[in-house]
């Protein structure tokens, strides 16, 4: 067993030069490093992070030049700040890693910093998201040795060496980072720099805005679920072996319903749409079928990544219960229902996982008689 490494003052002072370095740098990049709390630990290879904390070997920290060890830390607080190891899920770990490194090594690249010399750019590809870029990587081959030195830093918990850390009550390292995130953003603004942001036209941080994070990374995780998110449902979805690493002939079919009696606004409605179509693209496995209802349903309309999105339809009142009478009929794995939640419940609850998404003014979630509750953000 590894014995516990204890911070030592020449380990914090490698840490507060880079972070000195990176502020004359970057106000936004130096406020992200402040908020991360760095670990040594001899276990890593060089550096790592499972999300919350980075780990870093301090031997390696201090061989190497300033501006290496600069990219190195701003390598692994990039993983974390975008939640990189939170959604992963079911993926298969080495090319999801290779995926993100090439989004955040684009990103160090473009602050001016140096990365690995087996790495190169994609210009393309380094402004698409992670889940986009892992896709477009299927059935690429991977050269002989890749990913073996810098490819396993995405970590699933704390290295032997680090002993567990109680999180900050009611606070997911998520939610931390979306924070980190946004004071970044506020500290850049009032620097004068904003604009000057590489990461500003990046889809992985415009996906992950602050006001958006939440609602749309609980939506990709209910669309593709793993057995082990399944524990609260039907236990009839994990028999059938749906985790999309290893879906072949199978599919996994979604139905999303849209309330159009007037309580829903179309930007509402896009945002939604656009979201789940989103996750079509970077899951093939994924299909969806679009109804728009008020006291009746209206479609069914195939959706598909990248279609334009169907012209709303309706307008009368609200009536949850058509929707919920077609289940038999398409028999679909999942049920996503944009609405304010003001309307006619069905008596019982559905067999299928219902999430309710609801926009700023809606039903509180005590008023929904079953299912999840998403909240869209103002």
């Amino acid at each position: 067993m590894s014995r516990p490494h204890v911070t030592t003052p020449d380990f914090q002072r490698l840490i507060s030069g880079s972070r000195l370095r990176l502020r004359g740098r970057s106000a936004f990049f130096a406020t992200l490093l402040l908020h991360a709390e760095f670990v040594p630990s001899n276990e890593v290879a060089a550096a790592g992070t499972d999300g919350e904390r980075v780990y870093v070997n301090p031997e390696v920290a201090a061989s190497l030049a300033p501006e290496v060890l600069d990219s190195l830390l701003l390598h692994e607080v990039l993983h974390a700040a975008l939640s990189h190891i939170e959604r992963r899920g079911p993926r298969e770990k080495k090319r999801w890693n290779r995926a993100a490194d090439l989004i955040v090594n684009g990103m160090v690249s473009a602050a001016g910093l140096p990365t690995p010399p087996q790495f190169q750019r994609d210009e393309h590809l380094e402004k698409l998201s992670v889940e986009e870029v892992y896709t477009s990587m299927e059935g690429e081959a991977q050269d002989e040795g890749e990913g073996e030195a810098d490819g396993d830093d995405l970590l699933d918990g704390p290295p032997g060496d680090v002993p567990p850390r109680n999180g900050r009550p009611g606070s997911s390292p998520a939610k931390q980072w979306q924070q980190a995130m946004a004071q970044a953003r506020s500290v850049e603004a009032m620097s004068g720099e904003h604009g000057h942001d590489p990461l500003g036209m990046h889809r992985e941080l415009m996906r992950l805005a602050p006001a958006r994070l939440d609602w749309r990374a609980q939506l990709w995780r209910f669309l593709a679920r793993t057995p082990v998110d399944f524990g609260g449902f039907d236990r009839r979805f994990v028999g059938r072996g749906l985790y999309l690493e290893a879906l072949d002939d199978e599919t996994l079919t979604a139905l999303v319903a849209v309330d159009t009696s007037g309580s829903v606004d179309d930007e509402a409605v896009r945002a939604l749409v656009a979201e789940v179509q989103g996750v079509l693209g970077a899951y093939p496995h994924v299909k969806a079928t679009l109804y728009y209802a008020d006291t009746q349903a209206y479609g069914p309309y195939e959706l598909r990544a990248g279609d334009p999105v169907p012209d709303p339809e309706g307008g009368g009142g609200t009536d949850f219960r058509p929707i919920f009478e077609l289940l038999d009929a398409h028999e679909p794995d999942v049920l996503i229902y944009l609405t304010d939640g003001y309307g006619d419940f069905p008596e019982q609850a559905p067999r299928v996982p219902t999430l309710w998404v609801v926009p700023p003014g809606g039903l509180e979630d005590e008023g929904f008689p079953f299912g999840d509750v998403l909240r869209l953000e103002e």
